[in-house]
């Protein structure tokens, strides 16, 4: 005896077998065959909808809420640096408490890296100003650069002091003297800082110092040139008094009859 409205033929095209007991898939609502109803076996187009997996913390083991088409990876790293319960993860967040600033870094350091320019804290990384697009107005100088420029000064301030050999100059060459000073000692920071970036401020101060501080010795061609010089004048010298004896000390063959 047949029953030909009973059962239904599997929805998989190369099964299409006629089944007593078919099974719906609930994500794509198809009907198939006991081997055929995962969504592997007939390659569901909706099985994002329905293969959800919730990833679990390694530390706490507590399940993490991940959003559609968002990487776990990155959920369970956020979940150990802000909600871990787990003595390891708490740890962590005691020594890695600098976090980076820039957006999208989750990057966290030991000690602060605070931008020169900005004033905000980042990670190593993103630490120069290129790095993370840095807002800050003007460009300050430096540590480096500032010594630089103090160095530069004190330099320039010791030129203008006079020797106590001097005699003291008048009233007037006085007042204008110290009316002068001021633009002096500050001449190097406005010719380092005028149109210079701060590389160049820093590499022309060192210039200078080391201009001030270093002794003129004469090269070692000019030594050689004045010991040469030397020799050959003794030498002359020395040749002219010979022949003055050998002169002096000559007989004469003039003889009277």
């Amino acid at each position: 005896m047949e029953f030909p409205d009973l059962g239904a033929h599997c929805s998989e095209p190369s099964c299409q077998r006629l089944d007593f007991l078919p099974l719906k898939c609930d994500a794509c609502s198809g009907i198939f065959c006991a081997d055929h109803v995962a969504y592997a076996q007939h390659h569901c187009g909706s099985a994002y909808q329905k293969d959800i997996q919730v990833p679990v913390c390694p530390l706490c083991n507590v399940p993490v809420p991940v959003a559609r088409g968002e990487p776990p990876d990155r959920a369970v790293g956020e979940h150990i640096d802000g909600d871990c319960r787990s003595d390891p993860a708490q740890q962590k967040r005691k020594i890695f408490t600098n976090k980076c600033e820039r957006s999208g870094c989750r990057q966290r350091e030991m000690m602060k890296l605070t931008c020169d320019h900005c004033g905000r804290n980042f990670c190593i990384k993103h630490r120069h100003p290129l790095d993370h697009d840095c807002s800050g107005e003007g460009h300050p100088t430096s540590r480096a650069g500032l010594a630089a420029v103090s160095r530069a000064q004190g330099l320039a301030s010791t030129k203008t002091i006079p020797s106590p050999n001097q005699t003291l100059p008048s009233s007037t060459s006085a007042s204008r003297a110290t009316a002068q000073s001021p633009s002096r000692t500050a001449s190097p920071v406005i010719a380092l800082q005028n149109g210079l970036s701060e590389d160049e401020a820093l590499q022309r101060a060192l210039e200078l110092s080391l201009a001030e501080t270093k002794p003129q010795v004469p090269s070692s061609q000019e030594e050689e040139d004045l010991a040469l010089a030397q020799a050959l004048s003794a030498s002359e010298a020395e040749y002219r008094q010979r022949q003055a004896q050998s002169r002096s000390l000559k007989p004469s063959n003039c003889n009277l009859c």
